[in-house]
């Protein structure tokens, strides 16, 4: 029996990873604690998704509710299901900029030593298993601020002739940069996962996405930039855009797509891989056009302020190059615009927040 063990099972990427191999066949083990709701707060939890998840796949879903930072409690899920362990993908996370300044012992801790506790258990138990990592593009830093931008009426750009403008590729510096703190955890961890694939000849990659999104997304203030978006538009509350004249723009990539690419790494694995992931030029936005597109969507109008201050360590620009995954799995493709992916968000959240 092939088993996928997945981290943060109930946030965005994970539940979208669980619902994958779930209709694939496979059994899945998830390991969740529903650290977010710590975070960011109840409206934050994802304990609506974990529910979701058991009722509709029953037993081909086993849930832990365990920390990944517990070493005796990780190794004890490993050892049950040993060897049968085909694939890990690590989503768990603290994802935030602003949240790791509050606490940068945790964030380190959850960010690094939970990926250090899950890659050791990976090389002692299932060495044969292939290891995903969500990273992050913040692991380059500010650095992409520092590329000649254009200003364009609703979002910034970079000159057509420009080597980065299909998107930034993985030969960027992740080296001399602000990073921010969350950054600095994710580098960190982003390494770790690199070295135990050249170190110890294991099968791992690090998915550096852009802005991961889909309708499974508890967005909330500090994080879930579309989700959180369309949610205030829906719901009239309060939105706040951070700097750079609301025209800083992201590519956004649907969880479905990302797990998507994740599958077509573990059927055919290579050895400490670092790919830049994201929607690229067929599915970025600025946040003036994300809010006109959440405006257009749902007839109503987002009650926005703006504040000059933008994020430390935040990109004014970033659109991802995928060219190499595309070169390594010529069969994967991107299938959601930033379009389909908030019409989704609006079709599935018409209950909790409409």
């Amino acid at each position: 029996m092939k088993i996928v063990l997945v981290t943060g099972s109930a946030g965005l990427i994970g539940s979208e990873s669980v619902r994958f191999f779930c209709n694939r066949g496979y059994t899945v083990v998830g390991i969740d604690n529903n650290m977010r709701r710590v975070f960011f707060g109840e409206d934050a939890s994802t304990e609506w998704n974990r529910i979701r998840l058991t009722e509709e796949y029953g037993d081909r879903y086993i849930h832990y509710g365990a920390d990944i930072r517990d070493q005796d409690a990780i190794t004890e899920i490993f050892k049950t299901y040993g060897t049968d362990i085909s694939l890990i993908i690590h989503a768990a996370a603290q994802p935030s900029h602003d949240w790791a300044a509050k606490d940068p012992y945790m964030d380190f801790s959850v960010n690094a030593n939970g990926t250090l506790v899950l890659l050791e258990n990976t090389r002692q138990i299932c060495p044969e298993a292939v290891f995903i990592f969500c990273s992050t593009n913040k692991v380059y830093g500010d650095t992409p601020n520092y590329l000649p931008l254009v200003e364009q009426e609703f979002r910034w750009e970079i000159d057509p002739n420009h080597t980065y403008y299909q998107g930034i590729d993985e030969l960027m510096s992740i080296d001399q940069s602000k990073h921010s703190l969350f950054g600095a955890s994710k580098v960190a961890a982003d390494v770790l996962v690199q070295e135990y694939g050249r170190y110890f000849n294991m099968k791992t990659a690090s998915f550096r996405g852009g802005c991961l999104t889909g309708p499974s997304h508890s967005g909330t203030k500090l994080h879930g930039f579309l989700s959180y978006l369309m949610k205030c538009t829906m719901t009239g509350d309060k939105y706040q855009v951070f700097g750079y004249k609301g025209k800083q723009v992201r590519d956004n990539i649907h969880s479905f797509d990302l797990v998507n690419a994740f599958y077509h790494f573990y059927e055919a694995p290579r050895v400490a891989e670092v790919y830049n992931i994201g929607g690229s030029r067929y599915s970025n936005c600025s946040m003036l056009e994300a809010i006109q597109h959440c405006e257009a969507i749902t007839d109503k109008k987002l009650n926005w302020t703006y504040v000059e201050d933008n994020r430390i360590g935040d990109h004014i620009w970033w659109i991802s190059d995928v060219q190499k995954f595309r070169n390594h799995y010529p069969n994967w493709e991107l299938t959601y615009s930033v379009t389909d992916i908030l019409k989704e968000i609006y079709q599935n959240n018409l209950e909790r927040w409409g």
